[in-house]
């Protein structure tokens, strides 16, 4: 399983963000649903590395989080509440995640398992997923916001919206490099398992 703690960088100046962050997380399918740990914090688990990548990048998205992905088990029967999990996977993340709070690294995603080596090369791929994520602009992401990958044909419909040319469309989909972006999605998903699979 997956576990991730998603901490808030700054809730002083930035006020409380947990609650909207929850909102752009709930339609991602989770064995124990992403919710408020403590103070500034969600935790969730999942089982399927898509899932992680998914969830941490929408956390990357804004730049208000410090994202921590554990890759281990979790003691089962899981509990109703995330607050009551425990496991080596929820350690993981918890490591994750201080590691990240104690440096400064620019993309704020870290990756922690049994295997250092395979961690660090997931790691590695998610914080390139996550430098092109965050540095989109408010105008390419009312573009993306309406695409669904993988679907031919979107552009005119989404041009049509917006109420601009699809040549905008197009130009803004290949500055914010989201192609790119989802071709390195499975990487990073399947370097996260390969962690599991050797354990």
């Amino acid at each position: 399983m997956f576990t991730l703690t998603i901490n808030q960088r700054d809730s002083r100046r930035d006020g409380d963000r947990v609650p909207q962050l929850l909102k752009d997380l709930r339609h991602i399918p989770a064995r124990l649903d992403f919710d408020r740990s403590v103070e500034d914090e969600v935790q969730g688990i999942v089982d399927a590395g898509e899932q992680a990548v998914e969830a941490a990048l929408i956390a990357l998205r804004c730049g208000s989080w410090f994202v921590g992905i554990g890759v281990g088990p979790v003691n089962e029967p899981l509990p109703n509440q995330i607050k009551d999990a425990s496991g080596h996977g929820l350690i993981y993340a918890r490591r994750a995640v201080d590691r990240l709070r104690n440096g400064k690294d620019r993309v704020p995603v870290a990756v922690e398992g049994p295997l250092a080596d395979l961690s660090g090369e997931a790691e590695a791929v998610l914080r390139l997923l996550g430098n092109i994520v965050h540095g989109r602009s408010p105008a390419e992401w009312r573009v993306l916001d309406l695409l669904t990958p993988g679907v031919r044909g979107q552009q005119k419909a989404v041009a049509e919206e917006l109420g601009i040319t699809t040549q905008a469309v197009s130009k803004a989909v290949a500055r914010a490099q989201w192609a790119d972006e989802h071709a390195a999605r499975p990487a990073a998903a399947r370097l996260l398992h390969m962690i599991l699979e050797v354990r």
